[in-house]
């Protein structure tokens, strides 16, 4: 009832609003639609699972999503790997592995890397949940088994904060 009013008044006085509201709803869908298609850079992801099939799998998909990948089977490898490559933007981590446990070596990597995102991919979710009630902040978790979908949009929401299209490739 108010925008009627409001329509009336202002052609009562002359002035036709319908151009300026189209403009404006142009300019912001024009805006929308140019940052939905940007491409984002490819992440450096460190993938850790200590069963070799799903290391696989995690592997080619966040690969032919275009991100960098590199992989360890385990905890240990695992900070060897990142002493000597660094620099990782996400690491996707088993949370029940032998020797160390996915999140006892998100605490490690992020003494060096504050600013990791950590993605455990488990399907033992209630022991992520034992010691502590909620995750840290930039950690996420994904359910085993997961889809080759569900493990793109995941990584693409931790890192992101939204499901974006893919990197580019350069």
């Amino acid at each position: 009832m108010a925008v009627a009013k409001s329509k009336l008044e202002a052609k009562n006085k002359g002035v036709d609003v319908t151009p300026l509201k189209r403009s404006v709803f142009a300019s912001i869908k024009g805006y929308a639609s140019r940052r939905k298609v940007a491409p984002r850079r490819p992440l450096r992801i460190l993938i850790v699972d200590d069963e070799e099939p799903i290391l696989r799998f995690v592997e080619r998909v966040l690969r032919d999503a275009g991100h960098v990948t590199l992989t360890a089977a385990d905890g240990i490898e695992a900070l060897a790997l990142a002493n000597k490559e660094g620099g990782f933007d996400v690491v996707v981590t088993d949370l029940m592995m032998p020797g160390m446990a996915g999140d006892e070596l998100a605490r490690r990597l992020r003494q060096d890397e504050p600013r990791l995102k950590v993605l455990y991919l488990t399907g033992h979710s209630d022991r992520l949940f034992m010691d502590k009630v909620t995750l840290w902040q930039d950690e996420s978790f994904l359910e085993k088994p997961c889809s080759v979908k569900g493990l793109k949009e995941a990584v693409a929401l931790l890192f992101f904060g939204r499901i974006d299209p893919q990197p580019s490739g350069g």
